[in-house]
């Protein structure tokens, strides 16, 4: 038998004014890309603008869709997906963190990698929330055996959760996933096998020249 792969390009967005600033946005937050951010996409798409993707997916947030705008250009076929929303961050998104904000965050992270990934943000989500949510967005994209390269644009916390479910890892590993804006994911997955393999791992070669 012939293996019949899937070639998915993930990822996360280009800087907004609030990453800079240290803001959580999370899903609540619909911020736009700045300057830099603006170029991080130009340079993205300078670099893989010749290949040609079947499928193109963001989240609903438009920072998503400003990072891949070169390309929404040249293919219609374009998905929003509130399953790749960025995780809510709840009451304290939008707000520059203080002190206790900070305390208040690393307390929770350090909750989610000790297991319990079922405690939410205050007045948001838990990461098992978000990973059940992604799930839908998972089947969909591996029911849909004819689209052979797709891209999707999403969100650092959201990132990190989905690879945990694609690599069958222990969702309080999702950690172990580094990001940066505009970095690239590279996953192959083989509908064979129906393994997931990774080729690029947080990859920012395509922004040498920023």
């Amino acid at each position: 038998m012939t293996n019949h792969f899937k070639n998915i390009y993930i990822i996360r967005h280009g800087e907004t004014d609030y990453n800079r600033q240290g803001i959580v946005q999370g899903s609540g937050v619909d911020s736009d890309l700045n300057q830099l951010g603006q170029q991080q996409a130009e340079a993205f798409y300078q670099h893989y603008k010749n290949i040609s993707f079947d499928k193109i997916y963001t989240s609903t947030l438009k920072r998503t869709h400003q990072s891949i705008t070169k390309f929404l250009s040249i293919n219609n076929n374009w998905e929003q997906h509130q399953g790749l929303n960025e995780i809510s961050w709840g009451i304290r998104e939008g707000k520059l963190p203080n002190s206790e904000d900070q305390k208040y965050y690393k307390n929770l992270i350090e909750s989610w990698q000790n297991g319990l990934v079922e405690t939410p943000c205050e007045g948001g989500e838990s990461p098992a929330e978000v990973a059940k949510r992604q799930q839908v967005f998972v089947n969909e994209m591996l029911e849909n055996e004819a689209e052979k390269t797709i891209l999707v644009a999403m969100h650092g916390r959201a990132m990190r959760i989905l690879f945990t479910q694609l690599f069958e890892k222990s969702l309080n590993k999702m950690d172990d996933f580094e990001h940066s804006n505009l970095c690239l994911y590279l996953i192959q997955y083989n509908y064979h096998t129906k393994t997931f393999s990774l080729i690029l791992e947080n990859n920012i070669e395509h922004l040498n020249n920023l």
